[in-house]
């Protein structure tokens, strides 16, 4: 039921940075996991960092130490703060509960990461 919007990708040279946003249309946040997926062309879409509803952060070992998630419960909003981008972090991001089964799929935002 609940509906998400993942907003803040585009174009950016490797090295550079982005904020990608998720705003859900309901408090959801405080109840469940919550995730940030990609999926690149070709690839299956995998699970990069997800937090808890106890506030704790969780990588995935190709974006440990570049990328950050947090979130604002009181806006139902979700940030993926990302530093230090590479090519291969070129995808379609996705927020979603975890396990995905609890939550559905939005529209995504498209990262592309190219000199």
């Amino acid at each position: 039921q609940v509906q998400l919007v993942e907003s803040g990708g585009g174009l950016v040279q490797p090295g550079g940075s982005l904020r990608l946003s998720c705003v859900a249309s309901r408090s959801i946040f405080s109840i469940y996991v919550m995730g940030w997926y990609r999926q690149a062309p070709g690839n299956q879409r995998e699970l990069i960092a997800h937090i808890t509803t106890g506030n704790r952060a969780i990588f995935a070992d190709s974006v440990k130490g570049r990328f950050t998630i947090s979130r604002d419960v009181a806006k139902n909003t979700m940030y993926l703060q990302m530093h230090s981008l590479k090519p291969e972090d070129t995808a379609v991001y996705y927020c979603n509960t975890v396990p995905e089964e609890f939550g559905s799929w939005g529209q995504g935002t498209q990262v592309t990461v190219s000199s």
